[in-house]
C-alpha cells in the first residue's frame, strides 16, 4: 500500500467508519486562540501557510464549487491573503493559503471547507494543516475531517517525526483544540523532501 493509499485509508474511508464525532468546520477556529498559545507559551510562531488538502471527484458540480472557491479567494488577495492551487504528484488538490495575519488564514481556510460541504462535497475533505517554526523546527496542526479532531505533527526530516515533541503539544492543547485522542490516527503526512507536505 503507498502513502498516499495510507492517506486515503486512515483520513478517509477508514477513518470515516471509526469516527468518534462529526467534523465541523466550525472548529477550525479554534486555531484563532490556539496559535497565541502556540507562539506565546511553546516559542512556535506561525510560518504564515495554512492548506486544505481533498480528493478531486470528475463532476460538473464539483468543478463549480472549486471555481467558486478559487474565485472568492483570489479577491482576497486584496486583503494579503494569497492562495495557490496545487494538485501534488499522488493526485490529490491543495488550497494553499500565504498570510502574515494568521485570523485570515484560519477564515479562509474555514470558507474554503464549508463552501465545500455546503455543495455537498464534505466527503471529499482529507485535512486542514496549518504550519508553526521554532529554532528551525516545523510543526503541524492537522485537522481531519473523517474523524474531527486536530493531531500534532513534526517531521524532522527522512520519514522521521518528533513525537515527544508531539505529545508535549497534545498535552499543551488538551481542553483547547478537539483533539484526535486515537494516536493510531495521528497519520504522518510526510513532506516530499524538504517543503512542506503540499510540497
Amino acid at each position: 500500500m503507498g502513502i498516499f493509499e495510507t492517506v486515503r485509508q486512515v483520513l478517509g474511508l477508514s477513518a470515516e467508519s471509526g469516527a468518534t464525532r462529526d467534523a465541523d468546520p466550525e472548529d477550525l477556529f479554534g486555531m484563532s486562540t490556539a496559535y497565541l498559545t502556540m507562539e506565546a507559551e511553546l516559542g512556535f510562531a506561525p510560518t504564515g501557510d495554512a492548506a486544505l488538502c481533498f480528493a478531486d471527484v470528475d463532476s460538473t458540480a464539483f468543478r463549480e464549487a472549486r471555481e467558486e472557491v478559487e474565485a472568492v479567494l483570489e479577491l482576497g488577495e486584496a486583503d494579503g491573503t494569497t492562495a495557490d492551487f496545487i494538485e501534488d504528484s499522488h493526485g490529490y488538490h491543495w488550497v494553499v493559503l500565504h498570510d502574515t495575519d494568521f485570523e485570515n488564514l484560519v477564515s479562509s481556510i474555514h470558507f474554503a471547507a464549508d463552501t465545500l460541504i455546503e455543495e455537498g462535497f464534505g466527503s471529499r475533505l482529507l485535512a486542514a494543516l496549518f504550519a508553526f517554526e521554532r529554532d528551525g523546527t516545523t510543526a503541524y496542526w492537522v485537522y481531519s475531517f473523517r474523524r474531527g479532531a486536530y493531531y500534532p505533527f513534526v517531521p524532522t526530516g527522512g520519514r522521521q517525526r518528533d513525537q515527544k515533541l508531539e505529545f508535549k503539544l497534545e498535552s499543551s492543547f488538551d481542553g483547547e483544540l478537539a483533539i484526535e485522542d486515537d494516536t493510531s490516527y495521528w497519520y504522518p503526512m510526510w513532506p516530499e523532501g524538504d517543503t512542506h507536505p503540499w510540497g
